[in-house]
């Protein structure tokens, strides 16, 4: 069993240019054209995540939350409003290539569809990634092997994903994250496609990551019973974010399934 009662990670805090938050966001604009006119979806949105936090960004479906993690990844640009993450002041004022630099270095992604390729066992799945960041083939392979192992998929290192369930594809889709042992690590509705037990198993790893890696684990969700994992919950409305609360994590949660 995972011991998650401490809440200060095993290791040293990254401290980058603004202290504990290992992001922060400022007056986030984003409109989309539809038809002749213009949708705002985030107005004027201001965001930070610590080191070391599992933060939840909750909101039904249009509320702008996608949107949001995509601003703050530097995936989507905004039209207005700044981002600063780590020691990177502005990651919008980079370029292109730097900010896909950036993401490569630093940032681990967990998407609710896995975005696992058909034709890689798991262990390549995850190696691959590793060779991308510049890992001798002999280090991404005993990396990714750890990282596989952690998330409990040591015996399933050479299988495709065409014979995995749901459940073990979205634990390899978080072994290739956290083999990068990102500083910040967003999931975007990581357990939606998952059964409870299943669910329990990700939204536990997530913690992991950000109690014992000490990543700025950011989850996307509108489901409810995440939040008891969580230590702050940002709740987002219409663009706009209408709470934001700190809470005491409870390890001994269960997710009881959706069916």
């Amino acid at each position: 069993m995972i011991d998650f009662t401490s809440q200060t990670p095993s290791h040293t805090k990254v401290h980058g240019r603004h202290g504990d938050y290992a992001i922060e966001a400022k007056g986030l604009i984003k409109r989309f054209k539809s038809g002749k006119s213009f949708v705002e979806v985030l107005k004027g949105v201001d965001f930070d995540a610590r080191h070391g936090d599992l933060t939840m960004v909750m909101g039904p479906s249009g509320s702008g939350k996608s949107t949001l993690i995509a601003a703050l990844s530097g995936l989507l640009r905004p039209e207005e409003g700044r981002v600063d993450a780590l020691d990177v002041d502005d990651l919008w004022k980079l370029s292109l290539g730097k900010i896909d630099k950036f993401r490569l270095d630093h940032c681990g992604f967990i998407f609710q569809g896995f975005n696992l390729f058909p034709a890689l066992t798991a262990l390549q799945q995850v190696e691959i990634v590793l060779k991308f960041q510049g890992l001798s083939p002999e280090r991404a392979k005993k990396r990714a092997t750890e990282a596989l192992t952690e998330v409990g998929l040591a015996h399933r290192l050479h299988q495709r994903p065409a014979i995995l369930s749901g459940g073990e594809k979205q634990r390899v889709a978080i072994a290739r994250a956290l083999a990068k042992d990102p500083k910040i690590l967003f999931a975007d509705e990581p357990t939606s496609a998952l059964d409870g037990e299943n669910g329990q198993v990700v939204i536990r790893l997530l913690r992991r990551a950000a109690t014992e890696h000490g990543a700025a684990v950011i989850c996307v969700t509108h489901d409810p019973r995440l939040e008891a994992w969580a230590d702050r919950v940002i709740k987002i409305e219409d663009g706009v974010i209408v709470s934001d609360e700190r809470h005491t994590p409870n390890p001994d949660a269960t997710l009881a399934s959706h069916h």
